[in-house]
């Protein structure tokens, strides 16, 4: 699928500002306090999500929860995205159209970080790729995300519309 005007990813319009607001907006938002993500290093080819390894983080068997997991790579391809596309605080926002996971291990190691660098930004799809690690250096899960650039729109107050009915 292409948007017509697609480039190969890269540090073109590396705005360091960007990944300033993009650490503040995470470390606000209340599942990402829970993991303990933060945003530990971005430059024109990567950005760089950290999570500890902990048991607020863990499944019923006692393992790192796939959905931790998920929401790492979501989290540093979403930024790596967002620094690469021509997204715009306040103007536009970026939105995962495309999540796949592989998990291949589990942690041995007491963080996890996601890599995340671009394949191909176009003017509203972004698509980047991710590889998860422990910080032995274990390769724990590989993934692909896409991205949508959709104009900034507020969010429905909790008793606004029908829950069950799509926001289009």
């Amino acid at each position: 699928m292409s948007d017509g005007d697609d480039e190969q990813g890269g540090g073109e319009g590396f705005d360091p500002t960007l990944i300033e607001h993009l650490r503040r907006a995470h470390a606000d938002t209340p599942l990402h306090k829970l993991l303990g993500l933060h945003i530990v290093d971005a430059d024109p080819d990567v950005v760089i999500v950290e999570m500890p390894v902990a048991p607020g983080a863990f499944n019923a068997s006692g393992n790192l929860h796939g959905g931790a997991i998920a929401t790492l790579v979501d989290v540093a391809a979403g930024s790596c995205a967002a620094r690469a596309g021509t997204f715009r605080p306040g103007e536009n926002t970026i939105v995962t159209a495309d999540l796949h996971v592989r998990y291949l291990g589990r942690p041995k190691g007491e963080v996890v970080r996601a890599e995340a660098r671009v394949m191909r930004a176009g003017r509203q799809l972004i698509v980047v790729e991710i590889r998860v690690l422990d910080d032995l250096g274990n390769l724990i899960a590989v993934s692909d995300f896409s991205a949508m650039l959709v104009p900034r729109r507020e969010p429905l107050p909790q008793s606004a519309g029908d829950a069950r009915m799509p926001d289009f």
